[in-house]
């Protein structure tokens, strides 16, 4: 094993140096959005401490005492199982350790997938500038990863108890296992019996799609039979959930119309609500998913800058951009570089040229310009921190934003195979207002309401529970 362990540790040190969210994205294509590609991406992060620890512990083993061994006539597979293995356990048992402790880090990373755990808390956080929401869920990841870790070092002292209480140790442990596999089945039992279906939700890294995926959530469960499940703030957006969409992972996400037009379409012209019946047609021929329950507001894009940059230079329209841009620096979500409808388009037609870019997380954004760490951003018209930031938005001129009107993409087998979802999408057909969805997103970003909370009194208050 000599001979292999060069090139079986060079290629694990050559897939640990990849960022982890790195890793994901290369995973999404083959594995899809969830818990598959974190296990995956997971598994692979996890073999650097693992197979390191278990070589170094094996290959310094005292050499007589293997000599010794075989000298009595034991085979390689004895002398592997019975004396380096035992012997090189406190080495490997300290990388199992490490392996856990970076393992339970790492996952928070995994709910930018939609692969859920106590990082959505996190990203949650930071999307809706909740920090005490971000910090529990960071703090609570430490907890874990020290209990484990405190756990695991209990187990590896009582391994080093040899030969004592040998016989009751292995008792406990069929005790033990017995337990754990009465529990898996019971709960198989109990689950089935308590079957059902179950709608899959998705919604994208914005507090308004948070809001209104627990109204869906919330309407369903309510006016169905149906069970439901939401994956909230599934990162990357439409580019990560159409395909998981494709992939049948989920049934239902919240899309707007001039998104499905260019980003899904991958249509290049400008797009106008007088063009709905060839976006139904296109997803319905393209993707078999129809457009169901259109909210009645639209979320579109619009350019800000810094207020003061506004009065030093008497800007009212993006056109007046053009000759000051070398001096500005333009923050944006991830996704937004990569539109047809984003930054590259964006500056094409108005002839703009920045300074420099920034990636921002969509919840970071005004902190950023408020902050003057960024002088222009995209914002949506929908934004519940718009009316309280130090901002002016510039009005489009050269006519280059589309409409986003706010509806549902579903697939259409769901549709014919759950057609009382027909009267939930009737029920939210036109209940929302520009003004109404900035004013819930507000109550979330800035006065520390939970999404649940929030939609579960704005549905009261339009009497549909």
């Amino acid at each position: 094993f000599r001979r292999s362990s060069r090139p079986v540790t060079g290629v694990i040190n050559f897939l640990y140096t990849i960022p982890s969210i790195s890793m994901l994205g290369f995973l999404i294509p083959l594995s899809g959005i969830g818990n598959t590609t974190a296990v995956i991406a997971l598994t692979i992060y996890a073999l650097l401490p693992m197979v390191k620890n278990t070589h170094t512990g094996i290959i310094n083993v005292d050499r007589d005492i293997v000599e010794a061994a075989r000298g009595m006539g034991s085979t390689r597979w004895q002398i592997l199982i019975k004396i380096k293995l035992p012997l090189a356990l406190p080495v490997i048992m300290s990388g199992i350790r490490n392996m856990v402790i970076m393992t339970i880090a790492l996952t928070g990373i995994a709910s930018f997938i939609g692969a859920g755990g106590l990082g959505v808390a996190i990203y949650r956080g930071i999307t809706t500038n909740n920090t005490a929401m971000t910090i529990t869920g960071s703090l609570l990841i430490a907890l874990l990863a020290l209990l484990s870790d405190f756990i695991l070092s209990i187990v590896e002292k009582s391994l080093q108890r040899r030969k004592k209480r040998k016989k009751k140790r292995r008792g406990f442990l069929l005790f033990g296992t017995i337990i754990v596999i009465l529990i898996v089945l019971f709960s198989a039992i109990f689950s089935n019996r308590t079957h059902q279906e179950t709608i899959h939700i998705a919604t994208k890294p914005m507090t308004e799609q948070y809001v209104l995926g627990e109204m869906l959530r919330i309407l369903i469960e309510k006016n169905t039979n149906l069970n439901v499940e939401v994956t909230q703030g599934v990162g990357g957006g439409t580019s990560n959930i159409q395909p998981a969409m494709e992939n049948r992972k989920f049934d239902i996400y919240p899309e707007y119309t001039g998104t499905g037009w260019n980003m899904v379409l991958k249509k290049n012209n400008l797009y106008t609500e007088n063009m709905f019946d060839k976006l139904l047609s296109a997803y319905n021929a393209k993707y078999n998913m129809k457009w169901a329950g259109m909210y009645g507001f639209s979320n579109g894009y619009a350019l800000a800058v810094r207020k003061d940059l506004a009065e030093q230079y008497h800007l009212k329209n993006i056109s007046d951009l053009r000759s000051i841009s070398p001096k500005l620096t333009f923050g944006a979500e991830y996704d937004f570089y990569e539109r047809e409808d984003g930054y590259t388009p964006l500056c094409n037609k108005y002839g703009l040229k920045f300074k420099d870019t920034t990636d921002l997380d969509i919840g970071l954004k005004y902190q950023a310009i408020n902050q003057k760490k960024i002088d222009v951003m995209p914002i949506f018209t929908t934004d519940g921190e718009y009316s309280v930031s130090d901002i002016v938005v510039l009005n489009d001129d050269r006519h280059f934003y589309p409409s986003y009107q706010c509806g549902n993409v579903i697939r259409s087998e769901v549709l014919r195979k759950h057609p009382e979802l027909t009267k939930v999408f009737d029920m939210v057909k036109g209940i929302l207002t520009e003004k109404e969805m900035a004013k819930l997103n507000y109550q979330v970003e800035s006065e520390g309401k939970e999404p649940k909370d929030v939609a579960t009194t704005f549905l009261q208050q339009k009497g549909l529970i």
